[in-house]
């Protein structure tokens, strides 16, 4: 009995939310098309959220539009910082600039034209969104939108910043 509820932890680790692994290194763009290698993204010891979204996504758009009406204030309290990865192909690439422009997230945005972060982290649909501690280390997730999600993602911050 004991070894089921043992095995059966662990394969529920992921589904939880718990640790379970290192954001990969992956080269993705940024808007002006420069190429960046995720390694190198930090946020000073302080948490990050990667967000997956696409322009074609209602839900991701309504997401990223519900965090950044209080984006500011995770700042404030937190130090978070997010990150939005846009998934659209080459087809839908050329879209997502102006639309980020027309907005008012103050989001660092990547594109990921060919999947490979996306892949990487077995994002099988948008949104997905990925709290990453300040080692790197992916400790909470959540797939699709609902209003009131975000409140979620932010005590998942405040619980890992230890604010809450």
């Amino acid at each position: 009995m004991r070894t089921t509820l043992l095995a059966l932890s662990l394969v529920m680790l992921p589904v939880l939310g718990v640790a379970q692994s290192k954001l990969p290194s992956v080269t993705l763009q940024t808007l002006d098309g420069k190429k960046v290698d995720t390694r190198t993204w930090s946020n000073n010891g302080q948490p990050m959220i990667v967000n997956f979204w696409a322009t074609w996504c209602a839900p991701c758009k309504r997401e990223l539009g519900a965090i950044s009406e209080k984006y500011e204030d995770w700042q404030k309290r937190t130090g978070v910082k997010l990150i939005a990865v846009s998934i659209d192909d080459a087809r839908s690439m050329a879209r997502v600039a102006p639309y980020v422009n027309g907005q008012s997230w103050d989001y660092e945005v990547f594109l990921d034209p060919n999947g490979d972060l996306k892949r990487a982290l077995n994002v099988n649909n948008v949104p997905h969104t990925f709290l990453i501690n300040g080692t790197g280390e992916i400790v909470y997730q959540h797939n699709n939108y609902e209003p009131g999600d975000e409140n979620e993602l932010f005590d998942q911050v405040l619980k890992l910043t230890g604010k809450k």
